[in-house]
């Protein structure tokens, strides 16, 4: 399915749809329950390639792929928002209100983003853990492969100290860095 849409004249967009907080769904309210998100969740993004005309399939556990000939990046991250949106709802309704079912997906791009269906599912998968990151229940892009190179230059150190704060402060790692390089851009742009 990936393969043949990535050799397609005019590419393809792959999206990967991961189900938020399934394993506490499982543990709190029973596997009936989780069994249920799941099958909300693929009654959903089954109608959605349908009325686009996409492919659909479960690649396991409580991940989905959407694969969308012909649409480039940024119309595929537009859709996944409304995709994602609409996912949201529907699973809010079928859900009792004391669990938090989202979702969160990652969106990449061939040939933008990839030359093949291996890579292209690897952008993907990048993307959708960029957006888990982030706190889930979102749409993520791959990251740039240069960002991801200069965050191999701390020391195990300082990660420890940032992993330490971001505990203590309940957010994700990343929000953090991104915060102090807005700081120390914002101070240093100035001059």
């Amino acid at each position: 399915m990936v393969e043949k849409a990535v050799k397609a004249e005019g590419g393809a967009s792959l999206l990967l749809v991961d189900l938020d907080n399934l394993m506490v769904l499982n543990e709190k309210g029973g596997r009936e329950l989780g069994d249920k998100a799941i099958a909300v969740a693929s009654r959903v993004l089954t109608a959605k390639a349908n009325a686009e005309g996409w492919s659909f399939g479960r690649i396991g556990g409580d991940e989905f792929a959407l694969v969308a000939p012909g649409v480039p990046l940024e119309a595929a991250f537009l859709r996944a928002e409304r995709l994602r949106a609409d996912l949201v709802a529907t699973l809010r309704k079928s859900i009792p209100p004391r669990f938090e079912a989202t979702a969160t997906i990652g969106v990449a791009n061939a040939p933008r983003d990839a030359k093949s269906a291996e890579q292209l599912m690897r952008k993907a998968d990048l993307a959708l853990y960029a957006a888990k990151e982030q706190g889930g229940n979102a749409v993520g892009l791959p990251p740039a492969e240069d960002m991801v190179l200069k965050s191999s230059y701390y020391s195990s150190a300082q990660l420890a100290r940032l992993k330490a704060l971001a505990e203590r402060k309940k957010t994700k790692e990343a929000v953090l860095l991104r915060e102090a390089l807005e700081d120390v851009l914002r101070k240093y742009d100035r001059e």
